[in-house]
């Protein structure tokens, strides 16, 4: 096997990994499609394996293939990583805090909560700039898969810089339209009446909730989607009653708390880096900048 291979032709096998095709590979690359077709060649002759196998579907990824992934992932988080710290030089010289930082958080704290604390950032330092990742995955940072995280959760990782922010409640909401058709619910047992927001697949968050709150199970459910803000969508349009953030909610009189006293989950929230980036002013401020208005947004 050649030891010399180009990271160019890894970045292509992953994106056709991801697109299923050639010519889409091409497009998300920018490049040619023979171009494309070539680095996967060339990485298949340098490993003296099969990747891909043809079908009506596109490409199909051999078991080789899959077995690499998550390698020439990594590999493209860290040349990601390597070109926002090269990019970020200088920073602090003179300039004004400049360079690229990357935000991981989930679907719906990046759609609803981060927006107006990124547009307070970009006015102090607009030579920053923000990749925000909107992701229900925990991304890794010790792999620079993001370089700060917004997690309702505890980081378990070490080497990280960790701020816990508070305390995000999470209850029960239905818009005023839904209960109007459909009665409120007085008990939990009459839950089982109404139509349900949940989420499709199991998720270490929904196996938690299930444990303090049994009902809330994929069979329950009359509309199911994995995105967050899909879940919330829902719930305001009035299709259902499902969990939303309690400050989410505040900001819409038209939807209303279902059984307030009774079914209630606090999200503990956290902003995290890794600890090699506390001396970069642009990660040091977006770091400071997430946790001032993640804090205000907590305590409302």
């Amino acid at each position: 096997m050649s030891h010399d291979i180009g990271w160019e032709l890894y970045r292509s096998f992953l994106t056709v990994l991801n697109e299923g095709s050639l010519s889409g590979a091409a497009r998300a690359l920018g490049i040619t499609q023979p171009t494309v077709g070539r680095h996967v060649s060339a990485l298949e002759k340098s490993f003296g394996l099969a990747l891909f196998t043809r079908s009506r579907a596109g490409l199909l990824p051999t078991e080789a293939a899959l077995a690499l992934r998550a390698y020439a992932q990594e590999m493209q988080s860290t040349a990601a990583a390597l070109q926002r710290a090269a990019s970020s030089q200088g920073e602090g010289q003179g300039e004004g805090v400049r360079g690229t930082v990357r935000v991981s958080a989930s679907e719906v704290v990046s759609a609803e909560v981060l927006p107006s604390i990124v547009a307070r950032l970009r006015q102090s330092h607009p030579r920053l700039t923000v990749e925000l990742v909107s992701t229900n995955r925990v991304q890794d940072l010790l792999l620079r898969e993001a370089d700060i995280a917004v997690r309702m959760a505890p980081p378990r990782q070490e080497s990280l810089l960790a701020r816990r922010v508070g305390v995000v409640p999470v209850g029960l909401f239905a818009h005023k339209s839904y209960l109007a058709d459909h009665g409120t619910p007085k008990s939990v047992p009459e839950l089982s009446q109404h139509a349900l927001i949940g989420f499709d697949e199991e998720t270490p968050y929904l196996r938690t909730a299930r444990k303090a709150f049994p009902l809330w199970s994929r069979a329950a459910f009359s509309l199911r989607t994995d995105s967050d803000v899909g879940q919330l969508g829902l719930i305001r349009a009035g299709c259902g009653i499902g969990f939303c953030q309690l400050a989410l909610a505040r900001r819409n009189a038209e939807l209303v708390q279902v059984l307030p006293l009774k079914v209630e989950f606090k999200l503990d929230t956290w902003v995290t880096m890794h600890e090699d980036l506390r001396n970069s002013p642009r990660c040091k401020v977006t770091f400071d900048a997430l946790v001032r208005g993640l804090t205000a947004y907590v305590v409302g």
